[in-house]
């Protein structure tokens, strides 16, 4: 059975296990300490000529530039993310598997990337001009500023929103839902009233991570042609004379990181909370049947689809049959594709692991001190590539050979990086787990450990799952740490991107490009098959 409880009548027991705390500060502080550490360092080595350079009104606008670039992204990312993850998991939408696969896919298309095509596909005489011709379209809008990035960076994260949505759709119980309707209430007010508390935690854990993610991109903003604290942190790192100065600008982008992570924990509280108690009270309810509108409902999954998806990979596609008969060069990056491959499932498993005891510390012994762990672990993801990058050059030069220019520290660097991923999506499965069920199998004699593998986490299993394909997708596409963090002769996908991209060899970026949707689509699809993405009910 499930039940909504208060959230002050949730236990608080007594005793945290030393394994668990002490994981959880070992991972927070490698996590969340060492980048602001290396920050620190630098901006306390600041002279009074870098600070004369940095003008408090700059920052400011910098600073408002981005924070309304975030949550127009944050707004448009909740606004698609959460209608098609309720039309794939809960309705008898036509095709919902196959959508329930699309959807995700464009994680995979670095923010830079899909800004060129973007580019490129509305430019004059670029693809979307092409095909709109012979309908007496001669122009179309320039697709730069606010609008542009907007619109690029929804595509690379309203997936999160998708994600987190729909596993926590299917992992909620609905017993509380049939009883709502039971007693007269209409589908709507049922959705209002007792889907929308128990989906809270997963819609502010992806709001947290598309909120971060905004603040730490810069492809898509660069090529934009859109001024924020990242472009100006990117400008002043190329400058060895002015990192001092990026510092200073990071530890701003720290504090306003620290506040949307404080912003999100006061929003995951509320009047109650869904718990399951077991396994098979999440069963599935009986889609929703849109009767009429079924059909003309498919039109919001393929239109994203179009838009995000199918545009990108048309551009793609057109940019590789245009350029390869004309270039000798032409090749499909294998090797980089094997590498991108066992790296970012490498990292995807020890980020999943790592985060478990931070997420069952908030969950089980919520306390300001857990809630600290949690926030600093979640910090980094709001810091850009080349600032965690440079803090583990900065640690690996300190540690010498042991760790500098190796896999250990690329992995660690993936780790510090994406970790936020997984922890938001754990963290958010867990919430919809009641903390009786852990406590009644320490009652019966089960260590925390075999209390959390036997009961907990196959509790928590689609957004664990959820969580580590996040990361699988993000380090993929990485790129600012892999570059300054790879072993000597080590190449990504993303790296065959980067170096195509910055010579304008769009026969290189296409085709590593299509590569990397193909390496992802069957981790898409293999934990969309295990976390129930493909439903017994008829599609």
């Amino acid at each position: 059975m499930s039940r909504l409880v208060p959230s002050a009548a949730r236990l608080r027991p007594q005793g945290v296990p030393l394994a668990y705390g002490a994981l959880a500060f070992l991972v927070a502080g490698a996590v969340g300490v060492t980048p602001l550490v290396y920050l620190g360092a630098r901006a306390l080595g600041a002279d009074r000529q870098t600070w004369n350079l940095l003008s408090a009104r700059a920052i400011a606008d910098l600073a408002v530039d981005t924070a309304l670039l975030a949550f127009g992204v944050t707004g448009a990312s909740l606004g698609i993310g959460l209608p098609l993850a309720w039309l794939v998991a809960r309705t008898n939408l036509p095709a919902r598997r196959l959508w329930g696969a699309l959807a995700p896919l464009p994680l995979v298309i670095p923010s830079f990337v899909g800004a060129l095509v973007l580019e490129a596909g509305l430019a004059p005489h670029g693809l979307a001009q092409a095909v709109l011709e012979p309908f007496g379209v001669q122009a179309l809008p320039e697709p730069r500023g606010y609008l542009g990035v907007l619109l690029v960076l929804t595509l690379s994260t309203y997936p999160y929103v998708f994600l987190l949505a729909s596993s926590a759709l299917r992992s909620i119980d609905t017993s509380l839902e049939e009883a709502a309707r039971s007693l007269g209430l209409s589908s709507l007010s049922t959705f209002a009233r007792v889907t929308l508390p128990a989906l809270r935690p997963a819609l502010v854990s992806a709001a947290l991570l598309v909120s971060l993610y905004v603040l730490s991109d810069f492809g898509a903003v660069s090529i934009m042609g859109y001024s924020t604290l990242t472009t100006a942190i990117y400008i002043r790192y190329e400058s060895l004379l002015a990192r001092e100065a990026a510092a200073i600008l990071s530890l701003v982008l720290v504090g306003m990181a620290w506040a949307i992570v404080l912003a999100g924990g006061r929003s995951r509280g509320g009047r109650g909370v869904v718990y399951r108690s077991g396994p098979g009270s999440g069963r599935m309810p009986p889609p929703v049947q849109l009767g009429r509108w079924r059909w003309p409902a498919v039109a919001f999954p393929a239109s994203v689809t179009l838009a995000f998806l199918a545009g990108p990979l048309a551009v793609l596609a057109w940019w590789t049959v245009a350029a390869a008969p004309a270039d000798s060069s032409f090749r499909l990056s294998w090797g980089a594709a094997a590498s991108s491959a066992w790296i970012s499932l490498l990292a995807a498993g020890v980020a999943t692991v790592a985060v478990l005891p931070a997420a069952m510390l908030s969950w089980r012994w919520p306390s300001p001190l857990s809630r600290f762990v949690e926030r600093l672990t979640l910090l980094p993801s709001g810091l850009p590539g080349i600032a965690v990058g440079l803090s583990l050059v900065f640690l690996g030069a300190r540690l010498g050979s042991l760790l500098y220019q190796s896999v250990g520290l690329l992995v660690l660097g993936y780790v510090t990086r994406f970790a936020p991923y997984a922890l938001a999506a754990v963290r958010a499965s867990l919430e919809g787990v009641s903390p009786r069920v852990e406590e009644a199998a320490r009652s019966l004699g089960r260590r925390p450990a075999r209390a959390l593998v036997a009961v907990v986490l196959p509790l928590a299993r689609p957004g664990i799952l959820a969580g580590a394909v996040l990361v699988f997708l993000k380090t993929v596409t990485e790129l600012p740490a892999t570059l300054l963090l790879r072993p000597i002769g080590f190449e990504t996908l993303a790296t065959e991107i980067w170096q195509g991209t910055a010579v304008g060899a769009y026969s290189t970026v296409a085709p590593a490009a299509l590569l990397l949707m193909a390496l992802a689509l069957p981790i898409v699809l293999l934990v969309g098959r295990r976390t129930s993405w493909e439903l017994a009910a008829p599609g």
